[in-house]
């Protein structure tokens, strides 16, 4: 806590101008707290990842989320001018996705079901898939929170999601999804509601 408070009075004086605030963590359930105390820990290295509330770069309307994956920051859009600013790992040149959605399903520690072209990239995972998939837990790749991007009533098999791999935020590593530590995608899972929509840019 002391290392992760210092990177935020570090990067604080940095961008001093900026109008950044850092935003205290979430409250966390029994559950949450055990979970996440069993789960894969990686403290940021670049703490320009973190969460903090910043000025509005997307100019959309309060209640949207905006995830800019060139920079690897997803927005949630608050009123004033404001918006809150997340670290994210977004999807590889040749997996990224982009577009707009509709927040459509949430789920606190989701099950994992490996999606079909996944199976064919990765054939280790069929047994996983076999079995019906992975429950939810701490080492579940879909991590704490998962919010489910549909297109009318089409899911579009993207998610916005925790993570077990958290070195990777700031990276473009995934197979198309919008990762998150698992304490952020708790944050923005209580500020999104069903019907939030999503655009991907």
């Amino acid at each position: 806590m002391l290392s992760r408070l210092a990177s935020v009075l570090a990067l604080a004086v940095i961008l001093g101008g900026c109008n950044y605030r850092y935003v205290p963590e979430p409250a966390l359930s029994p559950r949450d707290q055990q979970f996440m105390a069993l789960a894969p820990q990686f403290e940021l290295l670049d703490p320009n990842y973190d969460r903090y509330e910043v000025n509005d770069p997307t100019g959309e309307k309060p209640g949207t989320i905006v995830v800019d994956t060139k920079a690897n920051f997803l927005y949630f859009v608050l009123p004033n001018g404001r918006a809150m600013r997340y670290g994210v790992a977004t999807g590889s040149e040749a997996l990224g996705w982009t577009g707009r959605a509709t927040v459509r399903r949430k789920a606190e520690w989701p099950s994992w079901m490996p999606p079909g072209d996944m199976l064919q990239r990765w054939p280790h995972l069929r047994p996983t898939a076999a079995a019906g998939g992975l429950k939810g837990g701490p080492d579940n790749p879909l991590g704490a929170r998962a919010l489910y991007l549909y297109q009318g009533d089409r899911d579009t098999l993207y998610r916005i999601h925790g993570t077990n791999e958290p070195e990777q935020i700031g990276q473009n590593v995934s197979s198309g999804c919008i990762r998150m530590r698992n304490i952020d995608v708790v944050d923005l899972y209580n500020r999104a509601t069903l019907g939030t929509p999503v655009i991907v840019r």
